[in-house]
């Protein structure tokens, strides 16, 4: 479809004017109402929490919408509403809307080759299935590459750019293999910097941040100044939800529009075919940068949990981040305990069941180590120097209620207390908090959470005599993260 045709130049006109005059009009927070009054039961969520809760081993945040309002929402401390968070793939869905606005504002065209924004980086030699690759095919992850050859760029050390990208062997016609292709969406975003002179960020500020009140979140950018697009986005649990709300109501908010219709339908619907598993989530089709799901929902999804699932038939958003290992398994949970307890018409108040799903969303918190056993031995208060390790942990010192760490060059004093957690400060560049307790009277358990990441770190020390072992874990990753240290 050759939407810049379709919409013409007045259209476009109408809708950055619309963008750029409500730059400025930072609306408030998503609207706030019960489960019962948008047809959901109080008790149902519960039950919908106590599962994700129990069964799933790392959810950072939860936020339900129903008709546009949020009826439930929580962070398993110590993560907490204002915080961001790391989104991973979820950042690709935002950089298909980008490129959405960009043809609405008739700059570029679906239809348009990759190659013509950057001939100065087309090899000499360069194939027909190449230079037959679209944007579309960028959009859909069909670019034609094999998926060892995007990995060459994808999982490496190597920086993505025109120029390594189009050396990449293009063995298949453009449309017609689906290979998930981050490299591809980084392609949109630096045809978007190549077609504007501005960044993702800088495009999208007054298109959409500002106008849905979401401020202007963090995109790692390469060594070019490009935003990476297909990764890098930090942002709140709340801005997912209003992003999937603004899906939900096909680019409309609050009565004006800031995304044609029409590139919702299309980037949401099935683009290309994934699988044909009917019980798997990645096998019901891909669209624009977004995955189809079972039941008539879509998503934007990243590594490790986080979440944006619309689910337009029953007038819903979910808003998940987290750090889990089984992707499957939390939309497993979802579908099984939200769908049913969905109603077309709101249900009786029940005030009882409300303040008890309240104090179940405020209480909850991350799993803390458990221990209080009584400290014992001549390590005590003893400063012990470590070998070198991946985790940068150079020196620690235990007392019976403190830890004494250098790390990467800087030096900690955590609490050991079975109180819950401690905020821990910066820990190599990042915000954390640190829970101690003591296993036995020689081996202490130790978790630190980084807050802007999916990653928490669990540390066990073990004293003997004259050493200690200090041996680290992190809860998930794309690389190996374990290390084990003696320190004398």
């Amino acid at each position: 479809m050759q939407f810049r045709a379709n919409w013409g130049v007045s259209m476009s006109s109408l809708l950055l004017a619309t963008q750029l005059a409500m730059a400025t009009e930072i609306p408030a927070a998503l609207p706030r109402a019960t489960p019962e009054s948008q047809g959901l039961s109080s008790s149902g969520i519960s039950r919908l929490v106590e599962r994700l809760d129990r069964e799933i081993d790392h959810l950072h945040s939860l936020m339900l919408l129903r008709n546009g309002h949020v009826v439930a929402e929580g962070w398993w401390a110590p993560y907490a509403a204002d915080r961001p968070h790391m989104m991973y793939s979820l950042s690709k869905s935002w950089t298909s809307t980008a490129i959405g606005l960009l043809v609405a504002e008739g700059r570029i065209s679906i239809h348009d080759p990759v190659t013509q924004f950057f001939p100065e980086a087309v090899p000499a030699d360069a194939s027909d299935n190449l230079r037959a690759m679209r944007v579309r095919d960028l959009l859909a992850m069909s670019t034609g590459q094999r998926a060892e050859e995007v990995d060459k760029l994808a999982f490496t050390r190597v920086e993505t750019t025109p120029e390594t990208f189009f050396r990449l062997a293009v063995d298949h016609k453009p449309g017609t293999l689906f290979v998930y292709n981050t490299p591809a969406t980084y392609m949109l975003s630096a045809i978007l910097q190549r077609v504007t002179g501005q960044t993702l960020t800088e495009y999208l500020t007054p298109r959409l941040y500002e106008p849905l009140g979401i401020g202007v979140p963090e995109w790692l950018r390469d060594s070019r100044g490009v935003d990476l697009g297909g990764v890098g986005l930090n942002l709140r649990t709340e801005d997912v939800a209003k992003f999937g709300q603004l899906y939900l109501q096909r680019g409309e908010w609050q009565g004006r529009r800031l995304l044609p219709a029409e590139w919702v339908d299309l980037a949401t619907s099935k683009q290309a075919s994934n699988g044909s598993d009917p019980e798997s989530e990645w096998d019901q089709g891909y669209g624009f940068q977004f995955w189809r799901c079972r039941h008539g929902a879509y998503r934007g999804d990243g590594a490790f949990g986080q979440y944006c699932i619309v689910m337009p038939d029953e007038r819903t958003v979910i808003a998940i981040t987290g750090g889990v290992t089984d992707m499957g398994a939390v939309m497993d949970v979802l579908w099984q305990e939200l769908r049913p307890n969905l109603r077309a018409a709101a249900l009786r108040e029940d005030a009882n069941a409300h303040a008890a799903l309240g104090r179940q969303l405020a209480g909850l918190v991350m799993p803390l180590p458990v221990g209080d056993a009584v400290p014992n031995g001549d390590w005590l208060g003893k400063a012990f120097r470590l070998e070198s390790n991946l985790g940068g942990w150079e020196t620690i010192r235990v007392t019976e209620t403190a830890i004494e760490a250098e790390i990467s060059g800087l030096r900690h004093t955590w609490p050991i207390q079975n109180a819950g957690w401690t905020d821990a400060g910066i820990v190599v560049g990042e915000a954390s908090s640190v829970a101690a307790a003591w296993a036995n009277d020689h081996t202490l358990r130790i978790t630190r959470i980084r807050h802007l990441t999916p990653y928490s770190q669990y540390v066990t020390v073990e004293f003997g005599e004259g050493t200690v072992v200090v041996t680290a874990k992190d809860n998930v990753g794309f690389i190996p993260s374990e290390f084990r240290a003696v320190g004398r």
